[in-house]
């Protein structure tokens, strides 16, 4: 878990929150988070790879729900043993009269002819 607060969490932690402060212009007195810096960067990488500033914070979003899902999906993989055994064990603390009143509870009726 460390490994993955130290690869993963911590670098978007850092450009997350370099883009909503240079994103209004929060600077704290540094060049680095002012809003012409933010403007510069998007705009040479919309040079770089041909497209409009605005769509590559939304390529932005994308790559980091997509990689997040894939770390995620990585983890619960690893640990799915685990995972397993505290799903049974929970489904396992239901009482059988809660699930017996519970079925009960649901009837499926048909309309009178």
């Amino acid at each position: 878990m460390r490994y993955i607060f130290w690869f993963w969490f911590v670098p978007m932690g850092f450009l997350w929150s370099w883009y909503f402060l240079s994103l209004n212009d929060i600077s704290l007195g540094m060049g680095f988070f002012s809003r012409e810096t933010h403007d510069l960067v998007f705009l040479i990488y919309g040079h770089i790879l041909d497209l409009e500033k605005d769509m590559i914070v939304r390529l932005l979003v994308k790559a980091c729900i997509v990689d997040t899902g894939l770390i995620f999906a990585i983890l619960a993989f690893r640990r799915r043993k685990q995972i397993r055994a505290w799903w049974n064990a929970r489904r396992a603390e239901q009482r059988p009269e809660e699930a017996a009143t519970a079925r009960a509870e649901v009837q499926f009726t048909t309309p009178a002819e």
